[in-house]
């Protein structure tokens, strides 16, 4: 499976932009898929997971409602839905699969072997 993530960019503070990640094939009962982000010079960080044929998706706290993952099975994609951004948010963002993800661990970056390149999203005036 190859995961390519694409619409990122530049966006004004308090502006909104919808990032989808495209999978090779038919992942969605078979992976787990989560996102992820890492900013210059820190970790990369957990945003979002959703299970392989599951609907309950989970968000890290710093989230606080902001952010909004989706799936289109029979297209093969993952989306998050960015709102009200701030500079804080700039990052690479980046989409992951996995088939076996324990839940205490579901958004730790070293549960998951499949990545996409990532895509840059800048928040800034």
């Amino acid at each position: 499976v190859q995961l390519v993530e694409s619409g990122g960019g530049l966006v004004q503070p308090g502006g909104s932009l919808r990032l989808s990640c495209e999978a090779s094939r038919f992942i969605s009962g078979q992976y787990n898929v989560a996102w992820f982000r890492q900013a210059p010079g820190k970790e990369r960080e957990g945003i979002s997971f959703i299970p392989k044929g599951g609907i309950r998706i989970f968000y890290a706290d710093f989230v606080e409602g902001r952010f909004t993952m989706s799936r289109d099975g029979a297209k093969n994609m993952v989306y998050l839905q960015l709102n009200s951004l701030t500079p804080e948010d700039t990052a690479v963002y980046y989409c992951a699969a996995g088939r076996a993800i324990i839940t205490a661990d579901r958004i730790n970056p070293n549960s998951y072997n499949i990545w996409g390149r990532g895509t840059q999203v800048t928040v800034s005036s």
